[in-house]
């Protein structure tokens, strides 16, 4: 049986549900940003007003101003986005159980099974997004295929509120015209690669030799070459109300440039003593650590490393991420923006190889660390700190009070 795949996109979603609560915004040009005091002032999403300036995401708040001196700034509401996220998966529920969310405002559905029932793919997504319209008052673009990527293409060909069908039959004529930037996973850094050889749309990648793609991106080549001729055959995972935790991660953009070790190993700590928290409090442990680096040249690194065992004690996952950077930044330029996450993941009560030597030490660590998250939970973050974090006070923060927790539920391909 051929799957009937749709992909939703909520579209302009912060900006749209910003919108929605203030309808006095409706016909300005508006964007969701961050916090300028806090050096995150940049666009995290903006309305198609604000689009058709020229405002994009990720700019500089003033930068989009420069092109748009209207331009209507507001801060983020996440509780409010994922009210709206799990608002708009109830409605995907009520078609399949197939759900699988791709960010806060994206979801795979698998409906192969009640297409029929529903009167095909096309006509469940039009009938999903004007649910959506009718019961959230917002809009979503839906695309329709028989796999994953080619779904997710759909939903991006034609915004807002519209539905985009891709069929084995028309998506050569649909497909392979777009820029190969476009394909999902076909990063910056691997579409730059991909157009100093000449392949700059889907199309050349389908029609690339599967060898020459991987001895030129690695595994990834051949996936993308799978990807732009439709072999892919990846399912969409079953809903559950507690996703799968593949790691959790915590970045942060300093309140100033980060000059010294010093400065990097206080932000270290401070995004390993939340990774550490979010581990204990979902009896989770990691074994594999991993930093995000972003100079003040705006490009970003990311490096990782085996822990000696699983742990989910924060300062063995301070002590690793701080290692991790010493031996990958050799201070050639400031940095913005670090980030910590751990991987590899295990259930906390899982079994361990105990070490002769330091297991002690070990427990004594885990026992401390959950005795400060129950004196936490009663008083507040700020009630125990390190003495280390005292030092910078200026770099400190609570990243919960921040609104900048990524928890990660899935891995992204290469950048």
């Amino acid at each position: 049986m051929e799957r009937v795949i749709l992909h939703s996109d909520l579209n302009n979603f912060y900006a749209s549900v910003e919108c929605l609560y203030n309808p006095q915004l409706r016909d300005k040009p508006v964007a969701v940003c961050g916090s300028q005091s806090a050096r995150h002032g940049i666009v995290l999403a903006k309305n198609y007003i604000a689009k058709a300036y020229g405002v994009k995401t990720a700019e500089v708040i003033w930068q989009a101003k420069t092109k748009c001196p209207g331009l209507i700034c507001v801060s983020p509401n996440y509780s409010r986005y994922l009210k709206f996220s799990r608002m708009a998966t109830e409605i995907y529920r009520c078609y399949t159980d197939l759900v699988e969310p791709f960010g806060i405002d994206e979801c795979w559905l698998d409906i192969s099974g009640s297409a029929r029932l529903f009167g095909g793919g096309e006509k469940m997504a039009v009938e999903i997004k004007e649910k959506i319209k009718a019961e959230l008052g917002i809009t979503a673009s839906v695309g329709v295929s028989y796999n994953k990527i080619f779904a997710k293409l759909g939903s991006d060909i034609k915004k807002p509120d519209a539905v985009t069908a891709i069929n084995r039959d028309d998506f050569k004529k649909k497909i392979w015209p777009l820029p190969a930037k476009d394909l999902l996973y076909a990063g910056r850094s691997t579409s730059k690669k991909l157009e100093r050889v000449g392949i700059c749309t889907i199309g050349a990648i389908a029609e690339a030799s599967p060898v020459f793609l991987s001895n030129l991106l690695g595994k990834w080549g051949e996936t993308l070459w799978s990807f732009a001729n439709g072999y892919d055959t990846t399912p969409v995972s079953h809903f559950s109300n507690e996703a799968i935790v593949k790691g959790i991660g915590n970045s942060l953009t300093a309140p100033r440039d980060l000059v010294c070790d010093d400065d990097a190993k206080t932000l270290l700590y401070v995004l390993s003593e939340s990774v550490g928290e979010r581990l204990r409090r979902h009896n989770l442990k990691c074994r594999t650590v991993q930093i995000s680096i972003r100079g003040d040249d705006l490009l970003s690194r990311e490096r990782q490393g085996k822990l000696a065992r699983f742990t989910y004690v924060s300062s063995e996952i301070a002590e690793k991420a701080y290692e991790i950077f010493r031996g990958s930044w050799n201070w050639s330029g400031n940095i913005r923006l670090l980030g910590v996450r751990a991987t590899d993941l295990v259930t906390a009560d899982t079994y361990r190889q105990l070490s002769l030597f330091s297991e002690g030490r070990h427990i004594k660590r885990e026992s401390l660390d959950k005795s400060i998250d129950a004196i936490r939970s009663r008083f507040g973050h700020y009630s125990v700190q390190r003495a280390l974090l005292l030092k910078k006070n200026a770099i400190n923060a609570n990243p919960i009070e921040e609104n900048i927790i990524y928890p990660v539920s899935y891995f992204k391909g290469p950048l």
